[in-house]
């Protein structure tokens, strides 16, 4: 009981107590190549060691999987372009994410580039028929596929057969070569994009994009179209993020690092041209996210202080739009991940659908109202998702603020109770519900999906602000509640919800002293920006740290903001 109600009111404290604001804002999308030769579907890798940056300034040596020559223009996906260009390094963690469509012929070329003494090194692709060939020179038959040998190259070949998210990683001592980093992603999209996910709300979510001049970062398949994890009308989303979730033990690196160095020059193949790194007893202090630690993971996507870490993970989103997170389990623990704001939705997993046996066809509805077969959807909703060690899931995640009890978006009737002040248009908005209670039938304004029975309902109890009573809880005064020199946040979303919403005089921003987030009266949130901070992180708590210091590790925000906040995923 202890545990439920402290978990209810961090919840409760997170949703009314926390704004975040990012100058400039850092998103994540998910980012990857469709070659690095300039045909579709044909990758050539290598796989090589260099140094991953942390939090707490140290640089560990690790191993990656990486481009050998730099994409050429056109091969990166999304298309959009980002705000530092986008690149595959000769050695990345996690390495590059290839993006194929379904049907798609894929093939890899790795050449192993790793320290001689570090032995042979290979790919697996689980969930995909592999064909490979082991009879030339620099290549080895290995336990459970074919290796390059040092200086080797070995081409595997499948088909793209299954859409959805999945793992790939070394199949050469995996105990060590997936614990150094050589471990990366391969994203199937469908070959058809189901008719329902580009019409009904979805389309309304696109014209509500172009309204508020944002991009559509989606990956998009073979025919252009948008919106399908799967080749399956329930399966259609908003919004994408990709997150690979591993921990690192650097004593192992540390110990693999002076091997290398003691051995270097070595030939391959001789007495003693080999590591002897001892990966039990297993300590990890580093927890990844992509390849970053919190913080590291909220700066942009290339970012060049980390070279070789070009991915990171920063997910945004509008109030009403279906997410789609792509996860896989790279390292070796399981990792018990908690999405505060919702449970999520689990569509498939290693790009197998949840399906069930019955075939009395049902029906879900979407936020936006729109009924969608659903025949077979079988997938739980999960409080927790579950990271298992090489396996991946999609999941479908989404908030609209329903069941809050209070107007998220500050509404009030302007002017009403302070008479003589200019009308905030912001503060006035309507709420025309659809057939499921949601604002759905305008796209264009900041409460697009809004649910309606919480319209102009009050966050307060007993409001020392213009709000009147009746909410179903009692915020401390910002002017009491401070953390540093700013107060701890808006319960509000949109620009100035707060100033609307909590003192007569601010019903128009021009008054410059009527802010209630500084005691200072210096605004540092931006004023176009109110957006909620669901903290996402894991339930081990060891894993919410950097070497032992919180916060850090496997812990990222999910920042929901009102529709005129433009979510640009290029940073």
């Amino acid at each position: 009981m202890k545990n439920a109600t402290s978990k209810t009111q961090l919840l409760l404290a997170l949703m009314v107590a926390v704004v975040l604001s990012l100058a400039p804002a850092a998103f994540a999308a998910a980012p990857g190549i469709t070659s690095t030769n300039g045909t579709a579907g044909t990758f050539n890798l290598t796989a090589q060691d260099s140094y991953l940056n942390q939090p707490d300034g140290e640089s560990v040596y690790s191993w990656g999987y990486g481009c050998v020559s730099a994409p050429p223009t056109g091969s990166f996906v999304p298309a959009a372009a980002f705000a530092f260009p986008q690149s595959c390094n000769t050695m990345q963690v996690p390495g590059p994410t290839m993006v194929v469509t379904e049907g798609t012929t894929v093939t890899v070329n790795l050449t192993n580039n790793l320290p001689t003494a570090a032995g042979n090194t290979s790919i697996l692709f689980p969930g995909f028929k592999v064909t490979t060939t082991c009879t030339a020179a620099g290549q080895q038959q290995g336990l459970l596929t074919c290796e390059a040998a040092p200086s080797g190259t070995v081409t595997y070949t499948f088909t793209a057969s299954a859409p959805g998210t999945h793992a790939y990683y070394s199949g050469t001592q995996g105990d060590l070569q997936v614990e150094m980093g050589l471990y990366g992603a391969v994203i199937v999209l469908p070959a058809t994009v189901p008719a329902n996910c580009t019409s009904g709300y979805h389309a309304s979510n696109l014209s509500a994009e172009a309204h508020w001049g944002e991009t559509d970062f989606r990956l998009a398949n073979a025919t252009g179209g948008k919106g399908a994890a799967y080749d399956h009308p329930g399966s259609c989303y908003d919004r994408e993020y990709l997150f690979q979730w591993a921990e690192m033990d650097p004593r192992i690196h540390r110990q693999a690092a002076a091997e290398v160095q003691a051995k270097a020059g070595c030939a391959a193949g001789t007495m003693g041209c080999s590591l002897d790194v001892q990966t039990e007893p297993y300590h990890p202090a580093y927890f990844l996210i992509n390849g970053r630690s919190m913080p590291d993971l909220m700066d942009p996507n290339f970012a060049p202080e980390y070279p070789h870490q070009p991915y990171n993970g920063n997910p945004h989103m509008h109030p009403g739009e279906l997410t789609l997170i792509r996860t896989i389990g790279q390292g070796r623990w399981q990792h018990p991940f908690h999405e505060h704001a919702n449970h999520v939705r689990i569509l498939a997993r290693d790009g197998n659908l949840v399906l069930s046996s019955s075939t009395t066809p049902v029906s879900f509805s979407t936020p936006g109202g729109t009924a969608v077969p659903a025949t077979g959807l079988a997938g739980p909703l999960m409080f927790n998702t579950d990271t298992t060690p090489g396996e991946a899931f999609d999941g479908i995640f989404y908030f609209t603020g329903r069941g809050l009890n209070w107007d998220p978006y500050g509404h009030h009737p302007a002017g009403t109770s302070a008479p003589g002040f200019p009308a905030d248009p912001l503060a006035s908005l309507t709420c025309t519900p659809d057939a499921n209670g949601y604002n759905s039938g305008a796209p264009t304004a900041v409460n697009f999906m809004e649910w309606c029975q919480d319209h102009n309902k009050p966050v307060e109890v007993a409001p020392f602000g213009d709000v009147a009573a009746g909410g179903p809880a009692t915020l401390p005064d910002p002017n009491v509640l401070t953390n540093g020199a700013w107060y701890g946040g808006s319960q509000y979303l949109g620009p100035d919800a707060t100033l609307r919403s909590r003192m007569p005089a601010c019903d128009t921003t021009t008054n410059a002293g009527c802010t209630t987030l500084q005691p200072s009266n210096v605004q540092a949130n931006p004023s176009n920006e109110r957006g909620w901070a669901f903290m996402w992180h894991s339930h081990n708590e060891r894993e919410i740290t950097t070497n032992n210091v919180f916060p850090g590790g496997m812990l990222m925000m999910m920042l929901v903001d009102s529709r005129e906040f433009i979510i640009d995923e290029s940073n």
